[in-house]
């Protein structure tokens, strides 16, 4: 019980930070939306016919769960200016389970994320992205996963660096590769062998593409846009939240004890 409460309280602190910090809300929605809203309408209207699908709404499923995915990781990153604030030490000093602590700083920057998610979802109606009410209630659970998943990337990467000023710098080197090798944009069907390789480690791939087979379930372009099925996706994001989770919290309680 005492860890429960305490990552309820963790969590609970990073979304009064985000409900105090509107512009913070307001700026992650800038890029999704022109991304959605200019780069997949002329996706749509120049390539359209001659993929065979809409790429709007290949385009759409795509930064749903990239904005998802780097949102919970960029603030789980928030750790290392914890750290700097010496906030970190004195939650280490506390009797609770060092998982609990960091579960609960995913957890709390999830409930960031969800709500631009949401934001995501009303622009996607707007610009004609074809939505049943299956599709919104199947979605929410796909989206806890990747923010999940993106939580455990942000806290192996941040067990690694030593400042924030690393963090800014070694981040977007490491996400905006995974914006190509994930398919987010472009169909990543036939890909050269060594970006094949590449698209393969890449955490972000399998979310985009659970996101894509959930939500194409039941269609006829299932096949021409999703790579595996939900199940196997299900399982990879599940295998690389543990090890992510595990390592990540073992290197950072280390460098924590070290400093």
């Amino acid at each position: 019980m005492t860890d429960l409460n305490a990552i309820i309280a963790i969590a609970y602190r990073d979304f009064i930070k985000l409900l105090r910090d509107p512009v913070r809300l307001v700026s992650s929605l800038v890029l999704p939306l022109l991304f959605i809203g200019i780069l997949g309408g002329s996706l749509q209207a120049n390539m359209g016919r001659a993929v065979g699908y809409n790429l709007l709404v290949f385009t759409f499923t795509g930064i749903l769960a990239q904005t998802l995915f780097q949102s919970t990781a960029l603030g789980v990153i928030s750790l290392i200016e914890d750290r700097e604030n010496d906030f970190s030490q004195e939650i280490f000093v506390s009797p609770i389970s060092r998982y609990s602590i960091v579960f609960g700083k995913i957890l709390g920057e999830s409930l960031v994320a969800l709500p631009q998610g949401g934001a995501i979802v009303l622009f996607g109606l707007v610009v004609g992205v074809p939505f049943t009410g299956e599709n919104v209630l199947l979605l929410v659970p796909v989206a806890i996963a990747v923010c999940l998943l993106g939580g455990a990337f942000g806290v192996i990467l941040m067990a690694n660096l030593g400042s924030q000023r690393s963090a800014n710098q070694i981040f977007p080197f490491l996400m905006l590769p995974q914006f190509f090798l994930a398919g987010i944009f472009t169909p990543i069907r036939i890909l050269p062998v060594y970006l094949e390789v590449l698209s393969r480690i890449s955490p972000l791939r399998y979310g985009v593409d659970l996101t894509r087979a959930v939500f194409y379930a039941g269609t006829s372009d299932y096949e021409k846009v999703v790579l595996a099925g939900v199940g196997f996706n299900s399982a990879v994001l599940a295998g690389l939240f543990a090890v992510f989770l595990t390592a990540g919290t073992v290197l950072f309680v280390r460098s924590e004890r070290n400093r």
